[in-house]
């Protein structure tokens, strides 16, 4: 993937972010069950917008791994992977309580907002700042792989977004 198509599939996902949030029209498609996982439907679409939240986060310790000596984000995503039980579980729990805040009238103006802050920054990015990279907890996202550069993680919450998509039991 170059720049243009990482922005192509930013909005890709917003724009069927969007028409999901159009044909869940009613209460009882909110609070339904979702397929494969234990939250419903409202609370996975916000799981799905906080994938494109926490790439910002992830793209500032990219950068700063990036610089480190390879041995730095080895050491932590070790860690991180050791803790991945509570991670899920604060994963989880989190996205419930979350999405009581970034509900569904509030989903898509905080994707719209983040998405075209993911955009903005790629753009910018130099071509040695995409190539730069940090170990990963593969265990915390089946999407994470064990090393990923900048340019894997702009690409990353397309493939997750994706994926809750098809757990969405609505819109199909």
């Amino acid at each position: 993937m170059d720049r243009a198509d990482i922005v192509a599939d930013l909005e890709r996902a917003r724009a069927e972010f969007h028409r999901l949030l159009a044909a869940a029209d009613c209460y009882d498609v909110w609070t339904k069950p979702t397929q494969g996982t234990r939250w419903t439907n409202e609370q996975l679409l916000f799981h799905m917008v906080f994938g494109y939240m926490v790439v910002q986060r992830l793209l500032m310790l990219v950068r700063m791994f990036g610089r480190l000596p390879g041995r730095a984000s080895a050491t932590f995503a070790w860690m991180l992977n050791a803790g991945t039980t509570p991670f899920h579980i604060v994963n989880y729990y989190g996205s419930c309580a979350a999405a009581t805040v970034y509900n569904r009238r509030r989903m898509g103006p905080k994707l719209d907002r983040v998405v075209l802050s993911l955009e903005r920054k790629v753009m910018r990015e130099s071509d040695d700042s995409l190539r730069r990279g940090m170990h990963f907890p593969p265990g915390w996202d089946p999407y994470f792989t064990g090393y990923m550069t900048l340019k894997d993680v702009y690409s990353y919450p397309g493939r997750h977004f994706d994926h809750h998509t098809r757990q969405l039991t609505f819109g199909a």
